[in-house]
């Protein structure tokens, strides 16, 4: 007796020991007694260590990577574009010493041999760190293309981690070319989108970067030769990683972490990928372990929804930032600005006559980039609506450099944010979502000192939008060729410029000839 009681809390040892007395008093043996005790105690056989079959949407996603065959010519044609859009924002994100002094090896002067290069540098680094290098550059000024859904992000961000791990392997002698970059992409931005469609992680708190990570960690696998069962080990490792929260994109707290999150989640999900390949364990059922898996512990028990299966819609629907430097939600509030700058001036007044400014806008802005109060830094400030539309309405113009301390320091800026004001538009927020619209749009009613309302000025869909690609793509080239010219003589400009607008040369291009072509010496 004494070595069960030994075995239990002292508190369930008083009720045994009760219940023993009360027993034997009516005549019911002892040892019958603690035998009943001992199986009610045991009911409770732990944990099972029975490792389940992987989640589905492990699997699915693997299946996806490995086995999907892309064949729309839309979506690699709108990846050629996203490339060329991407390497160029990651060359003008160089400019500004915020961004570049993060870059390089950890220890300086490291060159790795068949290393990754980094665009724009003479960097040559290790893959996880060239991933984190080529993101940083990639994401800096909030300018490479975007999607919207229950959940933001910018899906070109994966590109870090795809052309880190392909030119790396392309300089070991892998036969690796463009095409296999742009299919990576395109799988990429299905995976990041096709979670993102109706799945909010901003509303548990978890940043967006969660979905490049998982979708980077996917890809690289394939490019990696990880099979189909590591691929899934990998994405599990991705899920479970510790996860970003919005803290960094949010007032009273926005810095320029933001700028570099994605990049350190395309290191991550290449440093997941390289621990599997040496054969890292998998956690298979991630996702819906009860307590302790990422639906109980990160989204409120709740698991993902998906619209549609994985294929090729995202990359055929990404919006590219064409015209601004400038957070998503804003792209066409500031289009409108532009347009009521030049209004102003051609009656011959200015900013300086305006009372008041509304904007009609979507729930999304409100929640994201609606600010009151002192920006105290770059980040801030391409992440408020009201500088955002500030700006040109003074200056006619929104570009990178409006953003710096220098320009904020113009008193006119704060003096017209404060006449700015948002309202939600619930059309505009419906439309957001609707798969065939996915408008963003925003509208500018200003009243002038005097009076006087102008017209209010509606803009739906910025010129990235898919309905607007006709109007884009020359402007989007346009871009690419002010973002190489700081950095290459006119001779060099030109030799990129006819590799990338040869869409089927560059197709067969080996990665590491690619990108050569933007690497400085």
């Amino acid at each position: 007796m004494l070595s069960v009681i030994r075995r239990v809390p002292l508190s369930v040892n008083r009720s045994i020991s009760a219940s023993v007395s009360y027993r034997s008093s009516l005549g019911v043996p002892s040892r019958l007694v603690l035998r009943a005790a001992a199986r009610a105690m045991s009911v409770h056989h732990g944990e099972s260590t029975i490792r389940p079959e992987p989640d589905k949407v492990l699997k699915d996603i693997a299946d996806y990577v490995h086995n999907y065959q892309v064949t729309s010519d839309l979506a690699f044609e709108t990846a050629r574009l996203c490339l060329i859009d991407t390497i160029g924002c990651g060359l003008e994100g160089l400019n500004f010493p915020e961004c570049t002094k993060l870059l390089g090896p950890v220890v300086e002067g490291t060159i790795v041999p068949n290393g990754t290069k980094v665009p724009g540098t003479n960097y040559q680094l290790d893959p996880i760190r060239g991933a984190f290098n080529i993101g940083t550059i990639i994401r800096w000024l909030d300018f490479n293309d975007c999607f919207l859904a229950a959940e933001w992000g910018h899906p070109s961000d994966n590109l870090g981690a795809i052309l880190a791990v392909a030119d790396h392997l392309a300089r070991q002698g892998q036969p690796l070319t463009v095409r296999d970059i742009l299919e990576s992409m395109i799988k990429a931005h299905e995976i990041q989108g096709g979670l993102a469609l109706l799945n909010s992680f901003n509303r548990v708190g978890l940043d967006h970067v969660v979905l490049v990570k998982v979708a980077s960690t996917a890809v690289v696998s394939k490019l990696l030769g990880l099979s189909h069962s590591q691929t899934i080990n990998a994405v599990s490792q991705a899920w479970v990683d510790g996860q970003s929260l919005r803290t960094y994109r949010h007032a009273p707290n926005t810095g320029p972490r933001k700028s570099w999150a994605a990049g350190d989640a395309c290191s991550r999900a290449v440093n997941l990928a390289l621990l599997v390949k040496k054969g890292e364990l998998g956690l298979p059922s991630v996702l819906t372990a009860k307590t302790w898996g990422f639906y109980d512990v990160l989204f409120k028990g709740k698991p993902f929804e998906f619209q549609m299966p994985f294929g090729s819609y995202i990359m055929e629907n990404v919006l590219f930032k064409i015209s601004y430097p400038a957070e998503f939600h804003a792209q066409t509030a500031v289009e409108a600005a532009h347009t009521i700058h030049a209004q102003l001036k051609a009656s011959g007044k200015s900013s300086d006559d305006i009372k008041s400014v509304r904007i009609r806008t979507q729930e999304a802005a409100i929640r994201i980039i609606d600010k009151q109060g002192p920006l105290d830094n770059f980040a801030d400030r391409d992440h408020a609506i009201s500088y955002m539309v500030a700006y040109p309405l003074i200056f006619g113009e929104l570009t990178s450099n409006s953003y710096t301390d220098a320009s904020a320091a113009d008193p006119r800026i704060d003096a017209l944010r404060a006449k700015i004001h948002c309202v939600e538009d619930s059309n505009f927020s419906v439309n957001y979502h609707e798969p065939s619209m996915r408008s963003i749009g925003n509208a500018l009613l200003v009243e002038l000192n005097d009076g006087t309302i102008l017209d209010e000025v509606v803009v739906e869909y910025p010129v990235g939008h898919k309905r607007r690609r006709a109007e884009g793509i020359p402007l989007l080239m346009e871009k690419f060729k002010r973002h190489i010219s700081v950095h290459f003589d006119e001779a060099h400009q030109q030799k990129i410029l006819n590799t990338v607008t040869d869409a089927q040369s560059l197709s067969k291009l080996p990665v590491d000839k690619f990108t050569d072509l933007f690497v400085k010496p």
